[in-house]
């Protein structure tokens, strides 16, 4: 079923700490979003329920409107299609960037609108589930190309849709192409934990080989109702993996990646990357500068090997190549150098091809 009728849509429906926590400038930040066609407010009770009244707090920052938001819209690091989707869309609704792997933009809504969100001026218009005429070339493709092995469903998430609506799309891939792997991604596990229960994990074991993706940034999200959902799909077989973000004043700290990994791990999930944030407009107040990240990296590596953890456990620290260079692994031997450009300095990392992407060297 979907949750999101139950979404928060304003800032005078929050729990009262978090509604009385609001300063003048964020009101009216978040009362002008709808007119400017920016990323809308929205989120679910139970996320809004783990978050504290203070600005700094870290689950309130992923959803609280931010007057920072307007002063990164524009400029050269402010992409409205930051990880080149466009130039790989071969339907509306897919994208065919890797080889083997496609990306089905399947989802309609999301439960919650997180501020650094890197699909925000495709979301800030608004989209529906994916119809029976978007789907028809979708399997069309699929049917004529043996070589593509996984399709991930995404785009918003996929989990707002009733269970009924996931099967017959899953359904209707299997038949066109029998062999394909699913890889469900998700924050709903995360956000609103009530809506995957046992039947849903169920109905989505029916369908394996599928995995699921799922979006989580800090400890704090993984409360009791998280981690129950999450042990659904664990007990149904289900392979779950994690995807962070690296967000500056969240998650930005070894100390706070270990403890999300470590719970991680205690509970069955893969941590799979750790992103360096995409060149979304409206976003610069979260990124951690790459020279930060890495050195960050280099810190979270040598805490874990000294608790007796293995480095393999820990997530590749990763970043899509701002305009859809694909994905590369960071280190210091990704970057080939730095420029001035105009906006500031920026790093150049080296594509799989030996081709160079500009990244911003500073954060906002």
């Amino acid at each position: 079923m979907s949750r999101t009728g139950a979404l928060i849509r304003s800032i005078d429906k929050l729990p009262a700490e978090l509604r009385d926590s609001a300063s003048a400038a964020e009101r009216a930040f978040a009362g002008g979003l709808d007119a400017a066609g920016r990323l809308p407010f929205a989120v679910t009770p139970h996320f809004a329920s783990l978050a504290r009244p203070e600005a700094d707090d870290p689950i309130r920052r992923q959803f609280f409107p931010d007057p920072r938001e307007a002063l990164s819209e524009t400029g050269p690091f402010a992409l409205p299609d930051p990880l080149g989707e466009g130039r790989y869309r071969v339907s509306p609704r897919l994208v065919h960037q890797y080889p083997d792997r496609v990306l089905l933009l399947a989802g309609g809504a999301c439960a919650g609108y997180c501020r650094y969100c890197f699909r925000r001026v495709r979301m800030s218009g608004g989209t529906s589930f994916i119809t029976e005429g978007e789907l028809e070339p979708v399997l069309s493709y699929l049917a004529a190309r043996p070589e593509i092995r996984e399709l991930l469903v995404s785009g918003e998430d996929p989990l707002t849709a009733p269970d009924r609506t996931l099967e017959g799309l899953f359904a209707k891939l299997r038949r066109a192409a029998g062999t394909l792997a699913l890889r469900v991604c998700t924050r709903v596990p995360i956000t609103e934990p009530p809506r995957l229960g046992p039947a849903t994990a169920a109905m989505m074991s029916a369908w394996k080989p599928l995995r699921v993706s799922v979006h989580i940034n800090h400890p704090r999200e993984l409360d009791a109702e998280a981690r129950r959902a999450l042990g659904f799909l664990s007990a149904a077989g289900i392979p779950v993996l994690v995807q962070t973000v690296l967000l500056k004043g969240i998650n930005d700290s070894a100390e706070t990646l270990a403890a999300l990994f470590r719970d991680c791990l205690d509970l069955g999930l893969k941590p799979y990357y750790l992103f360096q944030l995409d060149l979304a407009p409206g976003t610069a107040h979260f990124r951690v500068p790459l020279g930060r990240g890495l050195a960050l990296y280099r810190e979270l590596e040598e805490r874990w090997t000294t608790a007796g953890g293995k480095t393999a456990e820990l997530p590749p620290y990763a970043v899509d190549l701002p305009g859809g260079g694909g994905k590369i692994r960071l280190s210091e031997q990704s970057i080939a150098g730095t420029e001035n450009r105009p906006g500031g300095p920026v790093c150049l990392l080296k594509g799989p091809d030996g081709s160079l992407w500009p990244y911003p060297a500073e954060s906002a």
